[in-house]
């Protein structure tokens, strides 16, 4: 949906006129009342009543749900400019609204498969809370991320990042559920920048008995002899032995660690720009008796 960035009085004045949605950052949460203190250009000060501070389908609002929007950036609607005999401005502002509006107008009509932009707005070992529009927030299970797996959201992305994800579910509540690996590109398309007798970069991702998993790249990893010293999140560097895609195995040798990997925005082999929907995606290649897909 979009939002408009207020600069000056003016602005907010207009806002308030066309009844238009727009963005600034929560500042403070008094706890007494409930009430929301938004940052408004030109000393304006901006005021979220508690029952205007947000809005669920299912009609409950927490009041967590309201102090953890302060220091993030928060979307509502002006619904009231006052001013004072000493000249203070004060804008009266409707977070419910904006969401409610978002809901009915964009969220109420997703399906499964949809591919959507979203931002992480917080970071849970489970997974990734994620704002869908109009501060809506869906859950990306840690499960979901990727297909190489990971031990937290945090191994992946970082709070305030723009993202893209696909519709997993759509629960009768009105709550969404999201999915991500699916972007990320299928066992064939990942393997194909790599080849046996390269030495590449990598990430450990997990230490076993029989052996390291390393992390070529979010949709592709592989097995690595026990090294000395290995721990999950380390850079390290591998040399490829094989790749099997007929069991989707890479065969590695750990060559050395480097410290903690970076890190990085993943890389989309889907287009969102072209891509809206999808109804199916197959991860495994077709020789492969082992079929890892999803069905949407």
């Amino acid at each position: 949906m979009k939002k408009t960035v207020l600069r000056n009085r003016a602005a907010v004045e207009e806002a308030a006129r066309r009844g238009t949605t727009a963005e600034a950052m929560c500042v403070l949460c008094d706890c007494t009342t409930m009430q929301l203190t938004v940052e408004l250009p030109d000393g304006i000060r901006g005021i979220i009543p508690r029952d205007e501070a947000g809005w669920a389908p299912n009609g409950e609002v927490k009041d967590i749900a309201i102090i953890t929007r302060v220091g993030k950036p928060v979307q509502f609607k002006v619904t009231e400019i006052r001013e004072n005999e000493r000249g203070e401005v004060t804008a009266i502002l409707s977070r419910r609204a904006a969401q409610r509006e978002c809901y009915e107008q964009y969220i109420s009509r997703l399906v499964p498969g949809d591919v959507i932009p979203a931002r992480v707005t917080h970071l849970e070992p489970f997974g990734a809370f994620c704002d869908i529009g109009g501060g809506i927030v869906s859950l990306l299970t840690v499960d979901r991320v990727s297909v190489s797996r990971i031990s937290h959201p945090s191994d992946r992305f970082r709070c305030g990042e723009f993202i893209h994800a696909v519709v997993q579910s759509v629960e009768e509540d009105g709550r969404i559920y999201l999915t991500h690996r699916e972007l990320l590109g299928t066992w064939e398309e990942n393997a194909a920048a790599f080849a046996p007798g390269q030495t590449v970069t990598g990430i450990v991702r997990s230490v076993e008995e029989y052996g390291v998993f390393v992390e070529l790249a979010p949709n592709l990893a592989g097995l690595a002899e026990s090294f000395e010293g290995a721990c999950p999140g380390d850079a390290c560097s591998v040399y490829i032995k094989s790749l099997i895609p007929e069991r989707m195995k890479i065969k590695l040798v750990l060559i050395d660690t480097c410290g903690k990997a970076e890190v990085v925005p993943c890389r989309y082999f889907v287009d969102p720009d072209e891509v809206r929907h999808m109804d199916r995606w197959r991860y495994s290649p077709v020789e492969c008796l082992k079929v890892v897909e999803t069905e949407f």
